[in-house]
């Protein structure tokens, strides 16, 4: 067996009520022959076409080889640094699977000016770039492939030599790459973003950055046989039953790498679940924690721990009584992607709703392109203080004019069973600081605090902000940034795109009814003093 999983407590009673109906219902059976009628009527045509990663490890195989002869190709002519731009699927398995590997990737999910910068400036006469879309018309996508093709071209650089396209099969992109002559790889069409870790969009920028893309392969396959089964010790049945079964429902779901091998699983697993479920006013909140985050010794009722360790089985004795109650989880890097979307999927079906398909997702993008084609002037601050200006969706500043008071009352319009989301719209290589924001506030705040990084989280938990359980708080980080970027061919630069992309966000947000506070930071390195003083 290369996954294993031990629960106690609420979880242990999830599991021994809700498993033997899966089970009865074939389930787990169903999920393997891709029988789009178990998450009911309104999610068939969905699910009809987003079944194919149960079979994704067969699918995938003839890819290895191809895969390898063009890592060989491009290592003979000189390039070894290999970039992925991608977005959401595309970019979050290919992050853990070469992590874990300690395979070198750039991943450029980001339109900040100076993150995209940073990529460019890094080794560009040996770099290779793979553009990862599948619909082939992602916004962010777009911008960094014609920003490779620009300056490859300027340094006399041939872009057919150095850009490989992923995605569909007669995408826009699809057309486009071949007509320009680049390589371009097709994934499953089978297969929505967040389950395509086992399909040419985990496996090509994985494998051509060195990652043994054959053994994440075999891990996955020594599973399958496993997940098929419709008994009582299946994983997935158990995983599924154990993260969205307990009664009452604990829905946040606190995810802490806790002496495992994998390197950032919880990052993936956060849009897995958050997209998959966070719909129709329900659903599971990933929240990224580790060992020692607040959120562990509080206590909350709502908090369901997954702990990822070395032995899931062996674990929970050391020391005794840690983690009753707590779900225990070990096992192989492609063993752990399969099970966990085999569990979703269960999830979904526990919950009611579709796990296939993200409703409120276009809402932000919609809006970020209707600011950048009509470029309003941003919205006055309510105020600034220490270079940082201080804007609202929703009327909750009560007067503040500082701005630990401005954090006060944000937090203050915070329920018994809410939320924090902190989003930071900067440059992560500049300012990867503001992550440690996210203990500070949730020691502050005694409820669950998620972090994310913009607009990659927008492919990811943005679904659940919107179509989730409507309890969220929201602190937007903003950033003028040092120095823009053009974006070739079109009319607005990266430093517009995404202060569009945070003001859109902000907009739809603020039209479901959720409280949002924006911190513009003037001067970045300077003024993020000033926003920890304002949450410790």
């Amino acid at each position: 067996m290369t996954f294993r999983i031990h629960v106690t407590g609420a979880t242990a009673d999830a599991v021994k009520a809700v498993v033997p109906q899966l089970v009865a219902d074939r389930v787990a059976s169903g999920i393997t022959a891709q029988d789009p009628a178990l998450w009911g009527p309104a999610a068939e045509a969905e699910a009809a076409k987003r079944l194919g990663w149960t079979e994704a490890v067969a699918i995938s195989r003839p890819l290895v080889a191809e895969i390898t002869a063009l890592r060989e190709e491009l290592h003979a002519k000189g390039v070894d640094h290999i970039v992925l731009g991608g977005m959401g699927g595309s970019s979050l398995a290919p992050e853990v699977i070469t992590r874990t590997a300690e395979a070198e990737l750039t991943v450029l999910d980001s339109t900040d000016p100076g993150q995209v910068l940073s990529a460019l400036r890094d080794r560009l006469a040996a770099t290779a770039v793979v553009i990862s879309s599948k619909s082939g018309s992602t916004l962010e996508t777009d911008s960094q492939r014609r920003v490779y093709e620009k300056w490859f071209r300027d340094a006399g650089i041939d872009p057919a030599e150095r850009i490989v396209v992923v995605t569909d099969p007669g995408s826009p992109l699809d057309a486009s790459a071949r007509e320009a002559g680049y390589r371009v790889f097709n994934a499953d069409p089978n297969v929505g973003g967040r389950y395509s870790a086992l399909t040419a969009f985990g496996l090509v920028p994985s494998g051509l950055a060195g990652v043994d893309i054959a053994e994440l392969l075999d891990e996955a396959e020594a599973t399958l046989i496993e997940l098929a089964v419709d008994n009582d010790e299946n994983p997935g049945l158990v995983l599924g039953a154990a993260i969205a079964g307990t009664n009452p429902l604990k829905d946040k779901l606190g995810i802490i790498a806790d002496g495992t091998h994998i390197v950032g699983f919880a990052d993936w697993a956060e849009q897995l679940i958050a997209e998959s479920t966070g719909k129709e006013g329900t659903g599971l909140l990933p929240v990224v924690l580790d060992p020692l985050s607040p959120e562990v010794g509080e206590n909350l009722p709502d908090l369901q721990i997954v702990r990822l360790v070395d032995n899931a089985e062996a674990h929970h004795l050391f020391p005794a009584n840690r983690h009753d109650g707590e779900i225990l989880v070990s096992g192989s890097l492609g063993a752990q992607l399969i099970v966990w979307e085999y569990a979703v999927a269960v999830a979904g079906r526990l919950l009611g709703i579709n796990p296939f398909d993200q409703p409120d997702v276009e809402a932000a993008k919609v809006a970020a392109r209707a600011l950048l084609d009509n470029r309003p002037e941003p919205a006055a601050p309510a105020f600034v203080a220490n270079g940082v200006e201080v804007r609202t969706t929703g009327d909750f500043l009560n007067g503040a004019t500082t701005l630990d008071a401005a954090v006060d009352a944000l937090l203050a319009q915070l329920g018994p069973d809410g939320y924090v989301s902190i989003q930071a719209y900067v440059d992560r290589l500049a300012l990867p600081q503001l992550a440690g924001m996210r203990d500070l506030l949730a020691a502050k705040a005694k409820r669950p605090v998620t972090f994310g990084w913009g607009p990659r989280f927008l492919h990811s938990t943005g679904q659940f902000h919107k179509g989730g359980p409507a309890v969220g708080v929201f602190l937007q980080i903003t950033a003028d940034a040092p120095e823009d970027l053009e974006i070739p061919d079109r009319p607005f630069t990266f430093g517009q795109l995404i202060q569009a992309q945070a003001a859109g966000d902000a907009s739809v947000l603020g039209e479901h009814g959720r409280p949002v506070l924006t911190l513009n930071l003037t001067n970045p390195e300077a003024s993020v003093v000033s926003l920890f003083e304002a949450v410790n």
